[in-house]
């Protein structure tokens, strides 16, 4: 760091006569802004008068051996040291501000301060309690290190006040750093973590919208066409023709399933009709070999079962059925009494005892 003397140059003895000496503008740098110049002249430095006009016939330039260029804007300066932790492995960098400006630049010149970071960094190594500061601590606490570290640097620079020879030099702040490793393990952390929180907020701005989205549709196609053509997503000529095709469509299903149901409940009305009427019929024929059957009763539930009308076969199988009416048994025909006998009387009963099991 060139501050605050920014260069310095050794002068060629000026050539000619005492009243025709003259050095050429060359052989002396150009004045950068905020410095001036310092010249020496034997043993002395002497300053360039500040703000005039260089002038090469000088005799403080005819007469310098050399010209030291000191920059007299104030700076603020930045020195580190480091500091132990409680493992050997890791280490905390303490970088203290200053703010300097020269304030005598010839003392600068001759003491020929080019780096004015060397003088405060022994400074700040001169404190030797600053150490134990951060000795007791890992290298995870670097806030606190930070805290104490503060309070400490402002102490000591209250007490023992940093000083350069022709500069005011004032203490401002102290910063303490933590290992690159760890720096770099923070880093990847948040950088992770931040990661995870932007993924995490695209799931619920995916979530919100899917439900945003899912309660539009709930609404019905009329509700979600409305908002595709407030959006100016969706065609008004387009979204008429297809809710009108959809209805046609609707309409021509409604009646297929209509139809299909009326001739389903037909089929089935007559599947079950015709079930009764066999089964009627197959009771019928199954009663023509009795003799004990009341035909006016079961014509009655024939008639109501078929709606009034006889079923098919019914009237042939009553036809053949035989009528009881009293009188005598048909001849050749006997009928088998309670105790086996044959009944000459075709099955009639003799006595009412017969009538008692």
């Amino acid at each position: 760091m060139n501050y605050p003397v920014i260069a310095e140059h050794i002068l060629a003895t000026a050539q000619g006569a005492w009243w025709s000496r003259r050095r050429r503008r060359d052989d002396v740098p150009h004045l950068p802004p905020g410095a001036i110049y310092v010249f020496r002249v034997g043993g002395n430095y002497r300053l360039y008068p500040e703000g005039m006009v260089f002038d090469p016939s000088h005799p403080d330039v005819l007469d310098a051996s050399s010209v030291s260029l000191v920059d007299t804007r104030a700076r603020l300066v930045e020195v580190e040291r480091t500091l132990p932790s409680v493992s050997e492995a890791d280490k905390f960098t303490v970088r203290a501000s200053f703010t300097c400006q020269v304030t005598d630049p010839i003392v600068i010149a001759r003491q020929g301060i080019i780096d004015v970071t060397v003088p405060l960094r022994a400074y700040l190594m001169g404190d030797g309690d600053l150490p134990r500061v951060s000795a007791g601590h890992r290298v995870e606490e670097v806030n606190a290190v930070r805290t104490e570290v503060n309070h400490r640097m402002t102490a000591y620079s209250a007490i023992v006040p940093p000083r350069v020879a022709g500069m005011g030099v004032e203490f401002v702040s102290a910063e303490v750093h933590a290992s690159d490793d760890l720096r770099d393990w923070e880093q990847k952390l948040r950088d992770e973590r931040r990661s995870w929180e932007l993924q995490r907020g695209q799931r619920d701005f995916e979530t919100q919208d899917a439900l945003r989205i899912a309660e539009l549709l709930s609404q019905g196609s009329d509700h979600v066409d409305a908002f595709g053509i407030a959006r100016k997503e969706i065609d008004v000529t387009e979204a008429a023709a297809r809710i009108h095709r959809v209805t046609e469509e609707t309409s021509v299903r409604r009646h297929a399933a209509e139809t299909s149901d009326r001739t389903h409940a037909q089929v089935r009305e007559t599947a079950e009709a015709q079930m009764r009427r066999d089964m009627l019929l197959t009771l019928l024929r199954q009663m023509g070999g009795s003799e004990y059957v009341d035909y006016h009763q079961v014509l009655e539930q024939v008639l109501r079962e078929t709606g009034g009308q006889a079923a098919p076969g019914v009237g042939s199988a009553a036809g053949t059925a035989r009528m009881v009416e009293p009188g005598p048994a048909r001849p050749g025909r006997t009928e088998t009494g309670r105790d086996g006998s044959r009944d000459p009387q075709g099955g009639f009963v003799k006595d009412e005892g017969d009538l008692v099991d």
